[in-house]
């Protein structure tokens, strides 16, 4: 199974939370193709349209299109950048990723060094770097060449491109959560291909997960859908070093995993179970206890509160240059959304 080009695309435009202009535009331009109602807002959000046919509910699907990345804190004297985080990263790793930052003057490279081992003495060879021992050296001769190049507040994010493994493995920065927004767009599709659904469906590309969950804030209030999907990832627990019970299995290619908690609708919940077995579809289930860590847990208690579910698509190595997923779990998501919205009514009620 070849990487999708739409989602291909997406990987490879950079947009850390709050920067989100360029993956964002790939969206909207591979959402042309089936609606011609586009729309952008000003946090950063997107919305595609598919128009309903028989007066059910109002579905929004929503994946969140920012990524983890770096800001540029200060410059020194000697040209060498010093940085914290967008979102959040475990420093180690850091050392030695090549970086591609956006300025001014548009995308410049640079590396994350760090002391060589050489040189760090007793103890601190065994302790694990934080951000204050790492640097980004951009080829600089002096703090006012680095400044005429970088300014503070410059974002940046891991230069690697996508790579293909065995198995329909994908590996690449950025599917956190990319994925989300790749699987909103082709259930849309899928629908849109099928003439619509029973109710209108909006497809949503949201901004600012990583750092405040704001674009899912303002567009889940400005549109007010009668229920939502959010889409994002979860860990796949098919790797070593992943302690089972606190978590459940969830294998890469055993299909979406479908939340059940305290916040998460069990009528939408439910459905997502019935329709996935009706498909005869390979899923698994996660139980949690309180907040999602995803989008869900502003868009469920937007305005008067709006029936939420969650779908995940298992991966490993999160918040990483490496995260890795499975093609076959990608597309089965969005299969699972589009036939759930074919599956609403008119009439049907959310109450609890």
């Amino acid at each position: 199974m070849p990487t999708p080009d739409l989602l291909h695309r997406l990987l490879r435009a950079p947009g850390p939370s709050g920067h989100e202009t360029a993956p964002a535009e790939v969206w909207r331009e591979a959402c042309a193709a089936f609606t011609d109602d586009v729309r952008a807002d000003r946090v950063g959000s997107s919305v595609a349209r598919v128009p309903g046919t028989a007066g059910a509910p109002t579905l929004a699907v929503i994946g969140h299109i920012d990524e983890i990345g770096l800001h540029v804190s200060h410059i020194d004297d000697e040209g060498f950048l010093r940085f914290g985080e967008v979102g959040g990263w475990d420093p180690i790793q850091l050392v030695g990723q090549r970086v591609r930052l956006s300025t001014r003057g548009g995308d410049l490279l640079g590396v994350i060094g760090r002391k060589p081992i050489h040189l760090i003495q007793g103890d601190d060879r065994d302790r694990a770097p934080k951000l204050k021992d790492l640097h980004i050296d951009i080829g600089a001769g002096t703090g006012d060449e680095a400044r005429e190049m970088v300014r503070i507040g410059d974002v940046a994010v891991i230069d690697v491109e996508p790579l293909s493994l065995p198995n329909e493995r994908l590996v690449s920065r950025s599917l956190d959560n990319r994925i989300g927004c790749y699987v909103a767009a082709e259930a849309a599709r899928l629908v849109a291909a099928q003439g619509g659904a029973p109710g209108e469906m909006l497809a949503l590309a949201v901004a600012q997960e990583e750092t405040t969950f704001a674009g899912a804030r303002t567009s889940a209030y400005g549109l007010n859908p009668d229920l939502a999907i959010v889409v994002d990832v979860t860990h796949a627990t098919d790797q070593p070093g992943v302690e089972l019970g606190p978590v459940t299995v969830h294998k890469l290619g055993s299909g979406p995993v479908i939340a059940r908690g305290t916040m998460l609708h069990p009528a939408v919940t439910g459905l997502l179970h019935d329709v996935a077995e009706e498909l005869d579809m390979a899923f698994s289930v996660e139980s949690l206890g309180r907040g999602t860590g995803t989008d869900a847990d502003a868009v469920h208690v937007a305005r008067a509160g709006i029936p939420t579910g969650l779908v995940s698509v298992p991966l490993r190595y999160m918040h990483s240059a490496v995260e890795l997923v499975a093609l076959s779990d990608i597309e089965a998501t969005a299969r699972l959304i589009a036939a759930f919205a074919q599956h609403l009514a008119a009439g049907m009620s959310f109450e609890r």
